[in-house]
């Protein structure tokens, strides 16, 4: 019996997509999720069924060590895409204990499931947001990343520091993946790509903060999917004096100012935006744009979607049309 790759996070944006692709190549995937309702659950059904409707997926909080435990004895499984988390930095402001449980004590589970077990290899989602507030971009991974801006942040940059000691001390590979604002179908609604566009569609005005100085490196999600396979093919060795742990920048190398972004929204849907100007959030960076070269050199990690090739084609598919 061919044992299964386990993607955690299944039902969510990267991960659902991640999913497939590793369905496609002809691997045996069991997807874990716990379905909660940050966002509209609908959707993350909705989601399921489109992308990955004949993967099995186990309805399990990460919190809960127990479940968690079970599902590792009776599946052993070869490998382990991480991508399940408490996402969001503004909601971390209003619910920090969500963040606590979900990221820290969640990941602190699974971190003691991969010792006892020890799959070939360990990929997790990290984010942008580590680089916090002493980093100018472009932000490379040799950077310092203990200035987080928000908890959200903080609690990624906890996980990297945890991975790295649990590959130390059992050896066990792992590969942490620094996402930078991920947009494409089937993506979450509390992000800027959805926010807007639904509200530009529907005529109604949207916030932009800091004044509209902003930039985000926007990466579309088959150039991420790409990456994370490309990611979990290659382990990191463990030689003596080594350790089996490395981090990547996973972003599009090509940051847009957000007037920008928003003018492509607004060519994409034949319609202005009216904007309403806002301050600065707390926990938001100003401008983020990731250094690439070591994923390239590395993993091959080349992403090649422009906002103006994939907002357009997202805009006519299915990225907005869901519940909400």
């Amino acid at each position: 019996m061919t044992t299964p790759i386990l993607v955690t996070g299944a039902a969510g944006f990267i991960g659902a997509h991640v999913a497939r692709a590793l369905v496609a190549r002809g691997q045996a995937v069991l997807g874990l999720d716990n379905f909660n309702d940050y966002y509209d659950v609908r959707l993350k059904h909705d989601r399921v069924a489109a992308l990955i409707p004949d993967v099995p997926i186990e309805r399990v909080d990460l919190a809960d060590a127990e479940a968690m435990a079970d599902v590792f004895d009776r599946h052993r499984p070869q490998a382990v895409v991480h991508l399940a988390a408490q996402a969001g930095v503004r909601y971390s402001l209003e619910s920090p204990a969500t963040y606590v449980q979900s990221n820290l004590v969640g990941f602190g589970h699974l971190l003691e499931l991969v010792r006892q077990h020890r799959p070939a290899h360990l990929v997790y989602a990290s984010s942008s947001s580590v680089y916090g507030g002493n980093n100018q971009p472009p932000f490379a991974e040799s950077q310092k990343i203990d200035s987080p801006l928000s908890l959200y942040a903080a609690t990624k940059a906890a996980n990297e520091l945890m991975a790295h000691s649990y590959a130390h001390l059992f050896r066990v590979p792992m590969t942490g993946l620094r996402f930078f604002t991920v947009y494409g179908p089937w993506g979450r609604p509390d992000m800027a790509p959805i926010l807007f566009t639904r509200a530009i569609l529907a005529g109604r005005p949207i916030e932009v903060f800091n004044h509209g100085r902003m930039r985000r490196d926007f990466t579309y999600i088959d150039d991420i999917v790409a990456g994370v396979v490309s990611a979990l093919d290659r382990s990191p060795a463990g030689t003596p004096g080594q350790v089996p742990h490395r981090v990547f920048n996973f972003g599009n190398h090509q940051p847009e100012a957000l007037e920008d972004f928003i003018s492509t929204i607004e060519q994409a849907a034949g319609r202005p935006a009216e904007k309403i100007y806002r301050d600065m959030q707390p926990g938001d960076m100003p401008a983020t744009m990731a250094d690439t070269s070591l994923a390239h050199q590395e993993l091959g990690f080349a992403p090649v979607t422009r906002i103006s090739e994939g907002l357009p084609c997202w805009l006519t598919g299915v990225g907005v049309m869901m519940p909400g």
